[in-house]
């Protein structure tokens, strides 16, 4: 099986914490040389001198940017692109607030669909030219088993999220026969910040114990565990890699089971 992503350059959304950062140590352990991109500029110039370089002429970088900005955020990656086409964009960001559907307003619709879908579609216009040329390119989305089946009092986040599925889906097939492929990587419960704020949240609207919550979460799940940042890095990684040529504009759950659907 061809893992090998020496002479690749992936560009890692979100990278300086949970599954962004593992997804980073993963791509660069399979030899490619990885760009960080996140808001904090001297976390992110720690983190991408620690990547792993087993391989002698690694090189890794860092770009300190606001997903939220996509003027900025555009010239900074075709910056980026114009000078070492990346071959890889890991779309990553962190999701909305926590929240009921209704009652909802109108600024936390539009800025989700900016942090997340105007981002991801931004990045993707500026990498995809060099992918082209180079005749590989791999896009993977992070985004929720909410695709699937949309969970409670998630609103603004689930109506995002099948948004980016969309998105992705119509872009997987008009890239296909340019070597290019597009999937979307769905988490569930993962042991990262995001999980700490939504157990948060339904501590203090519930009034239960922060242990009641979190044990329910864990029983809905027929592993019985939350997963690791790495486990999901893991399945972004192979989709990255040489070996997964031939699928695109998939939904992949990453859940323990979790989701009950097809």
């Amino acid at each position: 099986m061809d893992l090998n992503l020496s002479g690749k350059h992936a560009l890692v959304c979100g990278g300086t914490q949970g599954i962004g950062l593992a997804t980073a140590r993963a791509l660069a352990e399979l030899g490619a040389d990885v760009t960080l991109l996140a808001r904090r500029e001297t976390l992110l110039r720690e983190l991408a001198a620690q990547l792993p370089t087993p391989r002698a002429a690694q090189q890794h970088g860092w770009i300190a940017a606001d997903a939220s900005d996509t003027q900025a955020l555009r010239a900074r990656v075709e910056a980026l692109a114009a000078g070492k086409p990346v071959h890889i964009l890991v779309n990553n960001s962190g999701g909305p607030p926590p929240g009921t559907v209704h009652g909802a307003d109108i600024a936390a619709f539009e800025s989700a669909y900016r942090q997340h879908l105007l981002a991801n579609h931004v990045l993707a216009e500026a990498v995809i030219p060099g992918m082209e040329r180079d005749r590989y390119g791999r896009i993977v989305n992070v985004i929720s088993t909410s695709v699937k089946e949309p969970i409670s009092g998630l609103g603004v986040s689930n109506t995002t999220r099948w948004a980016v599925a969309s998105w992705a889906k119509t872009l997987a097939g008009e890239l296909a026969r340019k070597g290019i492929t597009v999937n979307n990587v769905l988490p569930g419960s993962t042991q990262t910040p995001r999980i700490d704020q939504i157990i948060d949240t339904t501590v203090a609207r519930t009034g239960r114990s922060r242990d009641d919550v979190h044990a329910e979460m864990v029983a809905a799940i027929p592993m019985g565990r939350f997963a690791r940042p790495e486990e999901t890095a893991a399945a972004i990684a192979f989709l990255c890699s040489p070996a997964a040529a031939y699928i695109t504009g998939v939904n992949l759950p990453v859940d323990g089971g979790r989701t009950r659907s097809l």
